[in-house]
């Protein structure tokens, strides 16, 4: 989209009149006749004419060119990007066979009465697998799996585990096929044996076999307590779960195994025991996107001439992996046109045609004068009359799709035997639209860096026009001498909390697809010699103890929750810090720091005595002894742990 110019006008004729006459009634009091009809307020409006030309050629003239330049280096707006998440669909009953959700299926938020509701996509096709149990295999530390299928026949089962339960033991499940994106769960009768665990907390991992490895799955709810009463564990198997030959059985394995236990955490002292196993598909996971999809769109007619721009009917557009084609019918057949991010390279005959995401157009070839003053057609003309018709496109984006988890859960699209839909985390990484004032600061940089990453600001450049859905970037070099050469690029990805701004620890992980996309731009970019590592940022959690009293008329329970609102804005890593674009990297959190942030809220009473305590938090929740500062790595934020707040009259 050529960037928009800047109005040159920022003070009317009328204003400069007005003013004029107002300096008439100070000045000159004895000067009653203001009307259109008097000499005088004629020369005042020949001369607000001619100064209003003066404040169009001076003041607004080096913004005009600035932009101007700009669109001659072809800086365009970034279009919005759209917030990108999963969503899982459960199944009303295990069925027989695959049930498909096909790809631009369309979920929702809840409409309510002030908000629309926002609509995501599935970005691709999904099979949610039909399975059931198939075979059934323990396997001890260091040794072979054994197959303990036969066992289940006999009336008590057979212990899952060794004896003694050690690290490394392992259950393993064996489904009739393999389920990946799938939710599985089986039904597992087993007797209270498992003597030893906390049955709240078992040392347990579910794992799924991936071809080469095992990979962790996300364990839903698991009501065996760690094998010590009957019940069901629900779990989302990864994408890469193959079926393979273990234990001289082909199957796609899951497996159950012990990991080593934790500080407080009590290990198995007797193993449990199984009797019967059941398993079933009961649901399946995709990702998805903050955006609707448009098809078959007709554009008009053509007019015949080069460089004709056609609006979309939805605007703005946002990026997507299927490919729009235009096509044109002269009346007898469709031709398809091919899309391309410039002209630069396309004959008078190439029938090419780009899209403008920002704008929301489709643009057709241009014609340029050359030097000789020949006429030079970059790109075909479709003919005059021509019916233009786009075959589809993607219109979303913003700050609107970063939703907290669990709040997609309406089935706009009828799926068969799917009964309900969720997200089982937030959707991050929706922005809004680049503005004039932000592409004004990235011309520099880009023209600077010419698309070689170089300094920090060239790879933070870079890693944002990759991942637009990025809220921060930072590039830190190593600052490890035997790391010479490595650049660590931290992305912290647009968040969305709860109604207090509470974010959990795991949303603040960027997607794969984030990092994948900056590490291949930034590999394509980088100096021969230069190691590039893209890393999510280091979290160092804070716990905030706060104890005060409310002022005289005022609710101690809203004002408890202007103060939790006011720490966790405070620590937000991406609208939190002083400035309000997030907490700085490395920066230490210092209790004065805390106590202004607190002593600006109108409900707290200042006169009297305000006790804030600060505790530091593992990734786990455990706090550590009150400090007055917390001291930051260089790539570290502040995750904000379940402030306590308790507000007196």
């Amino acid at each position: 989209m050529p960037l928009p110019a800047p109005h040159l006008d920022d003070r009317h004729f009328q204003d400069l009149v007005d003013d004029a006459k107002r300096l008439v009634q100070q000045r000159c009091p004895e000067w009653t006749d203001h009307n259109v009809s008097d000499p005088g307020v004629t020369l005042i409006e020949a001369f607000a004419q001619m100064v209003d030309q003066v404040i169009y050629r001076l003041n607004r003239v080096p913004d005009r060119h600035y932009v101007k330049f700009l669109d001659l280096l072809g800086v365009e707006l970034l279009p919005p990007a759209p917030a990108r998440g999963e969503v899982t669909f459960w199944l009303a009953a295990p069925q027989p066979q695959t049930v498909h959700v096909r790809a631009e299926t369309e979920v929702a938020t809840p409409r309510t009465d002030v908000q629309d509701p926002v609509v995501f996509s599935t970005v691709r096709g999904l099979d949610i697998v039909a399975c059931s149990f198939a075979h059934v295999a323990s396997e001890t530390a260091g040794q072979d799996p054994v197959d303990r299928g036969r066992e289940l026949l006999v009336p008590g089962g057979f212990a899952c585990f060794s004896p003694e339960p050690a690290p490394g033991d392992a259950l393993l499940v064996g489904l009739s096929a393999a389920v990946p994106h799938c939710a599985v769960l089986l039904r597992v009768d087993c007797p209270v044996q498992g003597v030893g665990v906390d049955p709240r907390n078992p040392p347990l991992v579910w794992e799924a076999w991936n071809g080469t490895g095992w990979s962790r799955c996300d364990v839903e709810r698991d009501d065996t307590g760690g094998f010590n009463r009957a019940g069901d564990v629900v779990l989302h198997v990864p994408g890469d779960h193959q079926a393979s030959l273990k234990a001289r059985q082909r199957a796609g394995w899951l497996r159950c195994r012990i990991r080593p236990t934790l500080p407080g955490e009590r290990p198995y002292q007797e193993s449990p025991r199984i009797r019967r196993l059941t398993a079933f598909t009961v649901g399946g996971t995709v990702e998805m996107a903050h955006a609707e999809a448009v098809r078959d769109e007709e554009l008009g007619t053509s007019e015949g001439t080069p460089g004709q721009r056609l609006p979309l009917r939805r605007r703005p557009v946002v990026p997507w992996p299927e490919t729009s084609i235009l096509q044109v019918s002269d009346g007898e057949e469709w031709r398809e046109w091919t899309p391309v991010p410039h002209f630069a390279d396309s004959g008078p005959d190439a029938q090419h045609f780009r899209m403008d995401l920002a704008a929301g157009e489709i643009e057709l070839g241009p014609a340029v004068r050359e030097s000789d003053g020949t006429l030079r057609q970059y790109g075909a003309v479709p003919p005059r009359g021509a019916v233009l018709r786009l075959t589809g496109y993607h219109t979303g984006g913003g700050r609107r799709g970063n939703v907290a988890r669990g709040q997609v859960r309406v089935l706009k699209t009828s799926v068969p035997y799917v009964a309900r839909v969720e997200n089982r985390a937030p959707a991050v990484g929706g922005v809004e639209a680049e503005t004039v004032d932000d592409a004004k600061v990235r011309g520099p940089v880009l023209l600077r860096s010419s698309g070689r990453a170089v300094t920090a600001e060239d790879f933070e450049l870079l890693a944002r026009e990759a991942a637009p859905g990025a809220a921060r970037v930072l590039c830190l070099p190593s600052a490890d001498p035997a790391e010479a050469g490595t650049v660590r690029v931290l992305v912290v990805p647009q968040v969305a909390g709860d109604p207090l701004g509470a974010i959990d620890r795991r949303d603040l992980e960027p997607p794969g697809s984030m990092l994948a996309d900056v590490r291949a731009r930034l590999e394509e970019r980088r100096l021969v010699g230069t190691r590039v590592l893209v890393l999510p940022a280091a979290y160092v959690g804070l716990t905030v103890v706060v104890r005060a009293t409310a002022r005289r008329g005022h609710d101690p329970a809203e004002v408890r929750r202007e103060v939790l609102r006011s720490l966790y804005r405070l620590f937000h890593p991406v609208e939190g810090g002083p400035d309000g674009r997030g907490w700085p990297f490395g920066r230490a959190v210092r209790a004065p720091e805390v106590h202004a942030a607190l002593a600006a809220l109108p409900g707290l009473d200042l006169s009297g005595e305000i006790d804030l305590q600060l505790f530091p938090a593992d990734a786990d929740g455990n706090r550590a002894a009150a400090v007055q500062r917390l001291d930051l790595p260089p790539h570290g934020l502040v995750h904000s742990y379940a402030h306590q707040v308790r507000i007196q009259r």
